[in-house]
C-alpha cells in the first residue's frame, strides 16, 4: 500500500541540493545544522567521514612536510626549560651497607675407637651375613643395602629374600599390543548381504577406514531387502551425513535389524536427527549407538533426539552421552519406560 505523503515527494526529485545550499546565508546554514542535530543526533545518516565537525579556526599552512615538522618539534623541545627536581640528586648513599652474616663452619672430627682384641678379631673374621645381622640388631639399617636388609632379618622374622610381604611393589607392566586389523572382506560381505545369505547374521565393519562412501551407501541399500542380518556395526569408518541418510532410508523399510552401531564417525547433528526420525517407521530395532562423533550434536539436536525417543516404544538401548541435563533425563526416562514395556510383555508371555 502506497503511503499518502509519498505522492508529494515527486516534485523534489530534480532539485539541485548543492545549488540550494550555496544560496543559504551563514545564519541559515547554522539554523539548518541545529535542526539536523535534533533530527539525527548520532549522525547515523551521514557518511563516516563527515560525522565529525570541523572545529579548526586557523587557516591551513600548506601541505604536510615531515622534515619541517621534526625540526619544529626538536626546536620547541630545546626551548622549553627542564623541570627542576624537588630533591636535587647528590649521589649520596643513605643507610648502612648490607653485610651478610658468616655462618660458623662446623668441623667433624673422626674419633678413634679402640675395641677389645677379642671383639676386633670377631668383627674381622665375621662374614657378610653375620655383619648384616649385627647391623640390624643395632638398628644401623642405613649401612645395609636393599638386598642385605631382608636377608639379615629372615632368620628371626620369617621374611624371605624377596623382601617384606607388606611393602607395596610395582607391578610388572604388561605390553599392550595394537588390535589386529578387521579381517572382514568388504566386497564379499556386501555380496553376501545382497544374496541374503542365511549364515550372515552379524556384519562388523569397525575400524576399516578405507571403505569408500559409495560402498557404505551400497551396504545400506542392500540391507533394505535383507532379512537375515540382525547386527550391523560400522564404527570408525569415516561415515558422514550421506551415509546417515542412506541408513535412515534403510531403517524405514528393514524389519530384521536389531542393533546398529555408528559410533566414532563424522556424522553431524542433522544426519543423526534424520536417522532417529526414521525410527518412527521402524518397530524392530532395539539398540542404536551414535556416540563420539567428530563434532558435538548441540542442544537443539539433543532435545529433538530426546523427544523422538519419547515417541519410540521399541528402543531399549541408546548409546549416546547427552551433554545437557534436560535431554539426558528425558531420554533416560524414555529408555526406562521401553524396558518396562518389554519386561511386562515377557511376563505376560510366560504366564
Amino acid at each position: 500500500m502506497a503511503l499518502p505523503f509519498r505522492n508529494d515527494l515527486g516534485k523534489y526529485k530534480d532539485i539541485d541540493e548543492d545549488d540550494l545550499l550555496g544560496k543559504l546565508s551563514e545564519a541559515e546554514l547554522k539554523q539548518l545544522e541545529n535542526v539536523l542535530e535534533e533530527i539525527d543526533p548520532e549522525h547515523a545518516l551521514l557518511p563516516a567521514g563527515l560525522r565529525q565537525k570541523d572545529q579548526t579556526t586557523r587557516k591551513a599552512t600548506g601541505s604536510f612536510d615531515r622534515d619541517r615538522l621534526l625540526d619544529f618539534l626538536e626546536k620547541d623541545a630545546l626551548e622549553q626549560k627542564d623541570r627542576e627536581d624537588y630533591v636535587p640528586f647528590t649521589g649520596e648513599k643513605k643507610g648502612k651497607l648490607f653485610v651478610p652474616k658468616k655462618k660458623p663452619v662446623e668441623l667433624h672430627t673422626e674419633e678413634n675407637l679402640s675395641l677389645d682384641p677379642e671383639l676386633e678379631e670377631a668383627l674381622t673374621s665375621a662374614t657378610d651375613t653375620e655383619l648384616s645381622d649385627l647391623a640390624a640388631i643395632l638398628g644401623m639399617h642405613s649401612l645395609l643395602s636393599n638386598t642385605q636388609f631382608p636377608g639379615s632379618m629372615s632368620s628371626s622374622n620369617g621374611i624371605g629374600n624377596d623382601g617384606y610381604s607388606d611393602i607395596v611393589k610395582g607391578e610388572k607392566v604388561n605390553p599392550v599390543f595394537d588390535e589386529p586389523p578387521n579381517p572382514t572382506n568388504v566386497e564379499e560381505t556386501l555380496q553376501r548381504i545382497k544374496d541374503n545369505d542365511s549364515r550372515l547374521v552379524d556384519v562388523n565393519l569397525n575400524n576399516i577406514k578405507n571403505i569408500p562412501i559409495p560402498t557404505l551407501k551400497e551396504y545400506a541399500k542392500a540391507l533394505e531387502k535383507n532379512t537375515r542380518v540382525k547386527t550391523f556395526s560400522l564404527a570408525a569408518t569415516r561415515s558422514n551425513d550421506p551415509v546417515a541418510v542412506a541408513l535412515a532410508d534403510m531403517l524405514r523399510v528393514n524389519r530384521t535389524l536389531k542393533s546398529l552401531n555408528i559410533e566414532s564417525n563424522f556424522i553431524t547433528g542433522a544426519g543423526i536427527l534424520v536417522m532417529v526420525d526414521a525410527l518412527k517407521e521402524n518397530e524392530t530395532l532395539t539398540e542404536i549407538k551414535i556416540d563420539n562423533q567428530r563434532q558435538q550434536l548441540g542442544t537443539a539436536a539433543e532435545t529433538a533426539i530426546a523427544r523422538l525417543l519419547e515417541e519410540n516404544p521399541t528402543i531399549v538401548k541408546f548409546g549416546y552421552h547427552f551433554t545437557q541435563q534436560g535431554p539426558r533425563t528425558r531420554a533416560a526416562n524414555a529408555i526406562t519406560k521401553n524396558n518396562d514395556l518389554v519386561r511386562k510383555k515377557r511376563v505376560e508371555k510366560d504366564h
